[in-house]
C-alpha cells in the first residue's frame, strides 16, 4: 500500500470554528508525519476599505491593530498545537488576497506539500459574491488539498 507522507503542512485560519477544526486535523497529520506545520492568517486589505467606506488608508491604525490582534490569536494557536505534540510549527501573517496567498504564494515560498482547510469561512452571501476561498484553492493549488469537516 502506498502511503503519502507530508513534510510541510499549511493550515490557513481565519478565526472561524471551521478553520480551527481544520487545524486539529492538520495537527494530527503533522504528528503522524513528523512534519513542519505552518499556521497562516491572510489579512485582506480590501476588507478595510469596504468596512470603512474607503476612509482609511492601508497604513492606518486600524490595520496595525488588526495585525497585532491576529498575531496574538496565532500565538495562542501555536501554543495549543505545541501542547498537542507538534514542535516544528511557525505562524505567519500575510497581507493580500486570501485565495491567491493560500493557493499559490505561500505554498511556493514554503514548499508546502499539503494544505488542510475548512470548507469555507464565509457566510452564504459572501460565497455568492466572491466565491469560497476553499473552492479556489482546490482548483488552483499545486499541492494536495484536504478539506477537513
Amino acid at each position: 500500500m502506498l502511503r503519502q507522507e507530508y513534510k510541510t503542512i499549511l493550515v490557513p485560519v481565519d478565526g472561524s470554528a471551521i478553520a480551527e477544526k481544520a487545524l486539529v486535523t492538520g495537527t494530527e497529520i503533522a504528528k503522524r508525519n513528523n512534519a513542519h506545520l505552518d499556521i497562516l492568517n491572510v489579512i485582506d486589505l480590501k476588507q478595510f476599505s469596504v468596512s470603512f467606506g474607503g476612509m482609511i488608508d492601508a497604513n492606518g491604525d486600524v490595520v496595525y491593530q488588526s495585525f497585532e490582534d491576529v498575531e496574538k490569536y496565532l500565538e495562542g494557536l501555536k501554543k495549543h498545537v505545541e501542547e498537542q505534540g507538534v514542535t516544528d510549527v511557525d505562524i505567519h501573517v500575510r497581507f493580500g488576497s486570501p485565495r491567491n496567498v493560500i493557493a499559490r504564494d505561500f505554498p511556493n515560498d514554503h514548499e508546502t506539500d499539503l494544505i488542510v482547510m475548512g470548507p469555507t469561512g464565509l457566510n452564504p452571501v459572501e460565497r455568492v459574491l466572491v466565491g469560497a476561498v476553499s473552492d479556489y484553492v482546490i482548483r488552483t493549488a499545486a499541492c494536495d488539498v484536504m478539506i477537513a469537516r
